[in-house]
């Protein structure tokens, strides 16, 4: 049996794609998931879908012009980020209203210029829908560096970051340059987004944010800690995910993203100390207890 269990975690690994593929999907998944606690605490869940599609236009743009998709993407995503801090700079705007022009806009402009690709359904598919098992080793440098800045960044910034998403009138005292901050944030983001293009595509890259982070969320209230399990659980999702996707023959992309919502589900309603199901063992205990 415990051959068996060796080969079950041995085979896939005897393929190179499978080596590159699951380095890629752990690095964005924990990338994605430690990125996703500022997007959950400040309710921005919104604001990744609306990014993970933002980027549409200059993928399609650097496809027309035979150039490298990823930094299409980049540049694509950066100029939205800088673009929804323009329009909510000094409570101008509402981050939601600027986020929804934007998605709306970009994603139109991204549809109509696939659409002048006359074989974008066969070489844009993978963008949509990610295609883990197609990372290269170039892929696998641009993603290590990537998210090495954006990790190393939120290291370096985690005071700032932290006093100006969640208290505002103290990063106003402190004189820190809080527009600016926040365009780094949304920089962040869109960065995290733009390295999962590859892995689970720009269609599902919104749960890779959202996901692992409301799942932590659900077992710690302190955002150091929240930040390590929610990696943890980023990281644990993409391998079983690829696993998963390996032996059932199914999309990999989809296949992570399941494997998170899982995790979420589970420990919604087993968490200990906010589970459903132990919130309504609790009532029926104190329901029972007779009173003296």
């Amino acid at each position: 049996m415990f051959g068996t269990m060796i080969e079950f975690f041995a085979d896939p690994l005897a393929y190179q794609f499978m080596q590159r593929g699951m380095l890629a999907a752990v690095m964005v998944g924990v990338l994605c998931a430690v990125v996703g606690c500022y997007v959950v605490l400040r309710g921005m869940a919104y604001l990744g879908d609306a990014m993970s599609h933002a980027i549409l236009p200059g993928v399609a743009i650097a496809y027309l012009l035979k150039g490298e998709i990823l930094v299409g993407a980049l540049v694509a995503a950066i100029l939205v980020a800088l673009g929804i801090g323009f329009f909510t700079r000094r409570g101008m705007m509402k981050e939601d209203t600027a986020i929804g022009i934007l998605f709306a806009a970009t994603l139109s402009l991204g549809v109509a210029l696939i659409s002048t690709i006359k074989t974008y359904a066969l070489d844009l598919t993978h963008i949509l829908f990610g295609n883990i098992l197609g990372v290269s080793e170039t892929d696998l440098i641009l993603i290590v560096v990537l998210g090495g800045i954006v990790l190393l960044t939120i290291v370096l910034l985690y005071k700032e970051l932290l006093v100006v998403s969640f208290d505002p009138v103290l990063a106003a005292t402190l004189r820190l340059p809080t527009e600016r901050l926040k365009n780094v944030l949304l920089i962040l983001i869109a960065l995290a987004v733009v390295v999962s293009m590859q892995t689970v595509g720009v269609g599902l890259v919104a749960a890779m944010l959202v996901t692992p982070a409301a799942t932590a969320y659900l077992l710690t209230r302190r955002l150091p800690v929240m930040m390590l399990v929610s990696g943890v659980l980023g990281a644990l999702a993409s391998l079983v995910g690829l696993y998963a996707s390996y032996y059932l023959n199914v999309a990999s992309g989809a296949a992570v993203v399941l494997t998170a919502t899982l995790f979420f589900f589970v420990t919604y309603f087993f968490a200990p100390a906010r589970g459903v199901v132990w919130s309504m063992v609790r009532r029926t205990k104190t329901f029972e207890t007779p009173k003296v």
